[in-house]
This record gives structure tokens, C-alpha cells and sequence, in this order.
């Protein structure tokens, strides 16, 4: 449910408070603290849906769906590593570009949650309630999916990207072992995991950011930076003598019966949910000269620390993916450097909404839900001989409207809405 849902509920009890004051013959100042409180109410909804319809918003959302399919649309080619030079470094170089994907997605959380405007227990069952309910579904039906295709429709299919085990007894053990983790199947759902664990510190943070300045914010987005480093400081730690505790090479304080180091409680998304709210209370008041100046440049060496470092680390660290994903980490200052620009420009076009960008915007959520297995689908489909840039674009413009009719018929069916938004 939307927040402006609560806040519509909240006015209603006010409604029926001031209304048995007037039944009760209370005291005008009663009645008016009564009305001055709905004054406030509606106050709130109206700003929420101008935030909630903002043509920016709309557009980075949409936008942010786009690139993740299209980042699932690069898996298969990255996945052909040196049995196919040209098709994988097509996909680093075109997968490297749309990292800022996710970040953006998360960013739009903090943008559209902020102010939290209710209480803790009524925030969880409203956010975490909407979510519970597609993440089991889909973690069900999309193994499922994933099972009667490999075996049944495409079973000689080459997508090299495509593990686990796509039998019997692997569907079946899938569909229960989610309450632990997502899987192959399931790869997308991830964000989901992590969206809850979100939500639960999002009123925590929201109490601290009503009462924070500005420098107060700007000290806490500063140390969230240097936790940007960290996967790269891991990296050379060992190259300048470092050797670890115990064989764990953890750092500032990580170890064997320690994974909570220094900077672990102010680093990974939060940080762009703060930012993005930051960034909305205080816009940054740039000439367009000043920030395509500042932005270009940034995202041009973001880029390239992404997409060089990823060829890079495949030279010394060949298919070990544990390796490759850390220059992909979304947590990662490469692709802090690439997201930042992205949101800030957007931010600042001045776009007007429209009914159209808003609708495609609402059925951003269940495209990110069902869209996985049309990515392995349309690798199938599109033709073999074209250039793996073409069949990329052409995958994930397909897989994205696809998603976006099959959403958009769920939505239309009372049964089947909660399932995707």
C-alpha cells in the first residue's frame, strides 16, 4: 500500500473523533485541535501524491527497471568468458555501463518513504505485508517456469549463464529451501531479502533524519564514502604484507567469530537511501554548465574502474565470480560514482508527468519480479548471427515489454495484484 494509504486511514479516525465531539457537545478547543490535526493530514497526502506522480520519479523508476533487465540480459554473453572473447567483452563493457541499476531502485525508497508518517508497527505490516506475499509466490512459481522450460521447451539451450539443478527433485527442493535464500531461479528476488532488512531501519532512520542538519547528514554520507572503498582496500591489503587473522582476510575489526567490523552498521544501501533523501531536501542549486561538468566526468571514471577492473580482475582471477562481482558491487565507489550522476541529472530535468510515464512506472515493480526467465527465454529466440550488442538490446527491450503486458494484466485482476505491486 501506498504511505498516503495511512495517512488517508489516519484522517478517517480524525473524522470520527471530531465528529463524537460534536455528538458529545465538546469544547470548541477540543474540536479545533481535532481539525487542526486533519489540516496536517491532508497537508501530508497531497505532498505525497505530488511526490508520488513527480514526472522524474516516474522516469527514474522506469529507467532503473530497464537497466536491471538489460544487466540480465548480459549474464549470458559475460558468462562466455574466453569461448567467445567478442560477445564477453560486449557484455562487460555494455553490462559495466547499467551497474548503477539497482542503487537507483533503492535510491527511489528513500525518495518516496521519507517522511515516515506512522508508527513502527503499522510501517512494517504496511511495507514488509506488501512484499512477503510476491516474494513467496514468485519463489514458486518461477522455479517452476525455470523447470518446465529447461526440460520440456528449450532443453538443448546454450546459455552458458544457466546453473543448478533443473530437475525434479531441484524444483522441488526450491520450492521450500527460499525461506533461506534465493536461487539461480530466483537470482532477482535477492533485492527483495534485502528490501526487508530496509524497511526494518528505515523509521529508526527517520526519526534521526527529522532532527539531523544538514552538516550532521553530510559527516554520516562522508563516512558512508569511505565504506565505498573497502572491497578495493581488501584487495591490496595483502599486496602491502597483510595476512590476515586466523586465515579470514577480513578487515577493521572482521574475523572467523566477527562479522560486524568498523564500518559494517554505516555502509551498503543505506547509504543511497540517505542520499536520495538528502539530495531532495537539499537540491543541489548547480547551473546545468556546472553539473554536466562535475557529473560527466564522474560517471566517465566510474565507468571505466568498472568495466576495465572487470577485465582486469578476469585476467588474474579467470570465472571466479566471487572475485569478478566485487568491481560490480552496487556498494562499490566505482558505481556510487556512475549512480550519482544519473539520479542528480534526471533530478533536474525538468519533466513533466503524464498518465503514461506513471502507468509504466506502477508496473516497474512486477517486471522486476517476473522478468528472469524471459531473459533465458529471449536468449533462446533472438538469432545467433547477430552482433551480441544487438541481441542484447533486442532481449531487453523484448524481455521489458513482455514483463510490462504480463504485469499489466495481473493488475487488472483483483486475485493476481498483490502479486506484483
Amino acid at each position: 500500500l501506498a504511505l498516503k494509504d495511512v495517512s488517508l486511514s489516519l484522517l478517517q479516525q480524525k473524522v470520527k473523533i471530531c465528529f463524537n465531539s460534536i455528538s458529545r457537545n465538546k469544547s470548541y478547543s477540543a474540536m479545533r485541535i481535532e481539525i487542526d490535526g486533519m489540516s496536517k493530514l491532508l497537508t501530508e497526502i497531497c505532498i505525497m501524491e505530488k511526490r508520488e506522480t513527480i514526472g522524474w520519479i516516474d522516469l527514474l523508476r522506469i529507467l532503473a527497471c530497464f537497466l536491471v533487465v538489460f544487466s540480465h540480459c548480459c549474464d549470458p554473453f559475460t558468462a562466455q568468458f574466453d569461448t567467445n572473447r567478442a560477445n564477453f567483452l560486449t557484455a562487460v563493457f555494455s553490462g559495466s555501463l547499467v551497474r548503477p541499476c539497482v542503487p537507483l531502485f533503492v535510491m527511489m525508497t528513500g525518495v518516496l518513504l521519507f517522511p515516515v508518517r506512522m508508527d513502527m508497527i503499522a510501517f512494517y505490516k504496511k511495507r514488509i505485508g506488501r512484499i512477503i506475499i510476491p516474494l513467496i509466490f514468485w519463489s514458486m512459481l518461477l522455479p517452476i517456469l525455470f523447470f518446465v522450460y529447461l526440460n520440456y521447451i528449450h532443453p538443448a539451450t546454450q546459455n552458458m549463464a544457466i546453473t543448478g539443478d533443473h530437475t525434479w527433485r531441484g524444483m522441488g527442493t526450491k520450492l521450500y529451501t527460499f525461506i533461506f535464500n534465493f536461487n539461480f531461479d530466483t537470482t532477482p528476488l535477492w533485492y527483495l531479502y534485502m528490501l526487508i532488512g530496509i524497511y526494518f531501519i528505515i523509521p529508526i532512520l527517520n526519526s534521526w533524519l527529522e532532527g539531523a542538519k544538514k552538516r550532521e547528514i553530510q559527516v554520516f554520507l562522508g563516512i558512508w564514502v569511505i565504506s565505498l572503498v573497502i572491497p578495493y582496500l581488501k584487495m591490496l591489503a595483502p599486496l602491502l604484507g597483510y595476512t590476515g587473522n586466523y586465515g579470514n582476510m577480513g578487515l577493521f575489526g572482521v574475523c572467523d567469530w566477527n562479522v560486524y567490523g568498523t564500518f559494517y552498521y554505516v555502509s551498503g544501501f543505506i547509504g543511497y537511501i540517505i542520499l536520495a533523501y538528502y539530495l531532495v531536501k537539499y537540491p543541489l542549486a548547480w547551473s546545468w554548465k556546472r553539473t554536466l561538468g562535475i557529473t560527466i566526468p564522474l560517471f566517465g571514471i566510474g565507468y571505466l574502474i568498472t568495466s576495465l577492473g572487470f577485465l582486469l580482475t578476469q585476467k588474474y582471477f579467470p570465472g571466479n565470480y566471487a572475485n569478478l562481482e566485487i568491481v560490480w558491487y552496487f556498494a562499490g565507489i566505482n558505481v556510487f560514482m556512475m549512480t550519482f550522476p544519473v539520479f542528480v541529472i534526471i533530478q533536474k530535468l525538468n519533466i513533466r508527468s503524464s498518465v503514461l510515464l506513471s502507468r509504466i512506472a506502477s508496473l516497474t515493480f512486477g517486471i522486476y519480479l517476473c522478468h528472469f526467465v524471459f531473459v533465458q527465454i529471449a536468449y533462446d529466440i533472438w538469432e545467433s548471427s547477430l552482433p551480441a550488442i544487438l541481441r542484447i538490446v533486442g532481449m531487453a527491450c523484448s524481455v521489458f515489454i513482455i514483463s510490462a503486458l504480463i504485469v499489466w494484466g495481473m493488475k487488472r485482476w483483483s486475485y493476481t495484484r498483490r502479486l506484483v505491486c
